[in-house]
């Protein structure tokens, strides 16, 4: 019984250990694509960082995350922020909102004729357009 206890905290142990090494090398690596990714550093501050993540990574990353932290969500938030905006742009394109009730008629006309809408299906594109 005590055996197996022994291997339990040892295997409870490792698996904490692992979750540690996971979680820092997920930062390390934040940190170093935010550092490339920051149009605002030099070539000479990025090859700054980029010798202090190398060769001191641990620490490195955390003096990165202590220095630059708050900038670094600032730059995340407004990439979030352009994405949704080319997303909602591109889903207003696609779905053809803003386009003139002329152009909608005569995309729905040209459906017509090609046999892909009914008339009625027409009919019902066209009040729509024209609503």
């Amino acid at each position: 019984m005590n055996d197996i206890t022994t291997n339990f905290w040892d295997v409870l142990l490792w698996s904490f250990w692992f979750f540690i090494w996971i979680a820092a090398i997920m930062v390390w690596f934040r940190c170093v694509f935010d550092m490339f990714s920051d149009r605002t550093l030099s070539g000479w501050a990025k090859a700054g960082w980029a010798l202090v993540l190398i060769f001191l990574p641990w620490l490195g990353a955390l003096i990165y995350l202590i220095v630059r932290g708050k900038s670094m969500g600032e730059r995340q938030m407004a990439s979030m922020a352009q994405q949704q905006k080319a997303q909602a742009e591109y889903i207003q394109q696609v779905a053809g909102s803003g386009a003139s009730p002329a152009s909608q008629i005569s995309d729905a006309k040209a459906l017509l004729d090609s046999g892909a809408i009914s008339q009625s299906e027409f009919d019902a594109l066209k009040a729509k357009a024209l609503a």
